[in-house]
């Protein structure tokens, strides 16, 4: 069975995602083929041991690179896309070569992101009507369409009720979590106060604005580690000096897995979010995670067990979750001691490339 991965993405979730499955999934005997969007990816590739060839497709309309794209899929069993565009183009090259396509949906648009196993979820601010009717009834059905054309994975299972809500077919939807790497131990160490750290894009949706009302209101003394850049990062800055937090920002980090080591805690205080993997890294490093009740998180996390849940745009919950951390660091370690063994049992990559590599062999034994 030979496999043809399509990512025209530079760097995010996705390329990190493919990183760890192409290596596994070669791993289980399959013939395995990377198209991604450059050289330096393809380099990356070659040294895990994938084969890997540049194609760079600049937008939606670019014929020429759909064209050379194309080229190289004809003698693929199965076309395995990673992001949006990739998704267009991949598909629609794949089916015309006879191949099976899959497709994964690594989320939705931020703007109704939120929905995603939380139906009644504020739209949030400086969203056009507009844009938010074009999401439901233009992006959303045109997605179902080209599902149709193969079939789509889905990190979580709350993402995949939420496609086959509106007018994905289910057979056609099939939940493959996400798989993370065995890490290094968090290092348990005494800081003096709780360091509190989260690592994501500063926008909107991912709702660090509340971690820091979380960490004004609290008792007790805390640092919060913000990694990450966005559009709001200037502003997260002021309201932490405003609201005296101890906040220290340090954009993007690469490697920023290795920093979560040294915090007590990880915070996911998202808006919206599907499967993140800083909440993944975080576990299998043995870190207690305090996040939200959005997306798929529930899934990724037991309350009570291996971290804690509380309910989105809430500082108040927020910071009484961390305060019972702040105050037993025995607490801190069991939390993250189960939520090691849980990333390891759960959520391993050779877990996730087994039931990629089912999932192809049951296309490839169809029809379809």
């Amino acid at each position: 069975m030979r496999v043809v991965y399509v990512s025209t993405l530079e760097a995010g979730g996705p390329v990190t995602h493919l990183r760890q499955l192409a290596p596994r999934v070669a791993g289980e005997g399959v013939d395995v083929r990377v198209v991604c969007a450059s050289e330096a990816l393809a380099d990356g590739f070659r040294a895990l041991d994938v084969a890997a060839e540049a194609v760079r497709i600049g937008h939606k309309l670019d014929a020429r690179g759909a064209v050379s794209l194309w080229r190289r899929l004809g003698e693929a069993d199965v076309v395995h896309t990673q992001d949006r565009r990739a998704g267009l183009f991949g598909r629609l090259g794949g089916r015309l070569h006879r191949a099976h396509v899959v497709h994964t949906l690594h989320g939705m648009p931020e703007e109704i992101a939120a929905r995603v196993g939380r139906p009644e979820a504020p739209d949030p601010p400086g969203v056009s009507r507009a844009r938010l009717a074009w999401l439901e009834h233009g992006y959303l059905p045109i997605e179902a369409g080209l599902t149709r054309l193969g079939h789509v994975v889905a990190p979580s299972r709350a993402m995949a009720d939420f496609m086959v809500g509106h007018g994905f077919p289910s057979g056609r939807v099939h939940v493959i979590p996400l798989g993370i790497e065995g890490a290094e131990e968090a290092r348990a160490r005494d800081h003096g106060v709780l360091v509190a750290g989260v690592a994501s894009n500063l926008e909107y949706w991912k709702g660090v604005d509340t971690l820091i009302d979380a960490a004004a209101a609290m008792r007790s003394p805390v640092r919060l580690e913000v990694f990450g850049r966005g559009s709001l990062a200037g502003e997260l800055e002021r309201q932490a000096r405003d609201a005296g937090v101890d906040a220290r920002f340090h954009g993007f980090v690469p490697g920023a897995s290795e920093r979560l080591r040294d915090l007590d805690v990880l915070v996911q205080p998202s808006r919206a979010d599907n499967f993140p993997l800083a909440v993944l890294e975080a576990m299998a490093a043995g870190l207690p995670v305090v996040a939200t009740r959005v997306g798929g998180i529930p899934e990724l996390v037991v309350d009570g067990q291996t971290g804690l849940l509380v309910e989105p745009e809430s500082p108040s919950a927020l910071a009484e979750a961390l305060e019972s951390l702040a105050a037993s660091r025995d607490r801190r370690l069991e939390l993250g001691r189960r939520g090691r063994e849980r990333a390891r049992q759960e959520f391993s990559t050779v877990r996730m490339a087994r039931r990629t590599v089912a999932l192809y062999g049951d296309l490839c034994a169809s029809s379809m």
